[in-house]
């Protein structure tokens, strides 16, 4: 895939995030991989607005911080590039603020093993990351703390992050996470979920789902 493409990739996912309803507005950032350097949407445009020249580069070998492009980058560049420097697995990163996702992290706990496929985010839980200010490194630090051997995590009081090896797996972490959600969300109504075991889950993990789970290939829950 060309540079090209990756662009007009990272615009349509941009565009798919609003229309799945796990953004609003101009909020939440999509970034990708390229080689030695990250693309990453600018700060403050509407999506249907962008164009290909539009997406920032950000090179993991210069100065920190330091973008090329006609807007500066998203607001939250710094746990999208701190991310993806230490932790090489990472081909794409996309950040929401989706309904469900969000209201849980607002009480700042984590979803627990309400499903097996809670799997699919490489442990028994989804953690949610301690509060700091959007964009600035002590919420960067908080950010890559709660992904430590997870996709994705949740952000108090703020929204979600999941990852992937490449864009396609990273925004079908974020559609299964905030679906997830969603499903926790309305068993708390209920009178609280049953979680299951840790033996369960890993008999689960074993069966494929894990951190390096292929979305693409993921069973549906109606066929799984």
């Amino acid at each position: 895939m060309t540079e090209a493409d990756v662009r007009k990739q990272i615009i349509a996912h941009c565009l798919m995030m609003n229309e799945n309803g796990l953004n609003q507005g101009v909020a939440g950032n999509i970034s990708v991989r390229l080689g030695d350097r990250m693309l990453i949407t600018p700060t403050s445009i509407a999506y249907d607005k962008l164009v290909p020249e539009d997406i920032v580069t950000m090179r993991f070998d210069g100065e920190y911080g330091a973008w090329e492009g006609p807007r500066p980058p998203s607001s939250e560049w710094r746990f999208h590039l701190d991310i993806m420097l230490s932790r090489p697995d990472v081909g794409a990163i996309v950040h929401s603020h989706p309904m469900y996702c969000t209201s849980i992290a607002i009480t700042r706990r984590a979803i627990p093993a309400c499903h097996y496929m809670i799997a699919a985010f490489g442990g028994t839980d989804v953690r949610c990351a301690d509060y700091a200010t959007y964009g600035t490194k002590e919420l960067s630090i908080n950010a890559l703390k709660a992904l430590e051997n997870r996709s994705a995590c949740l952000l108090a009081n703020h929204g979600a992050i999941s990852t992937g090896h490449d864009l396609q797996n990273a925004m079908w972490r974020a559609v299964e996470l905030e679906a997830i959600a969603q499903q926790y969300f309305n068993a708390l109504l209920m009178g609280g979920p049953v979680i299951l075991s840790d033996e369960v889950m890993e008999e689960t993990r074993i069966k494929g789902f894990s951190s390096n789970y292929a979305g693409q290939n993921a069973p549906s829950k109606n066929n799984a």
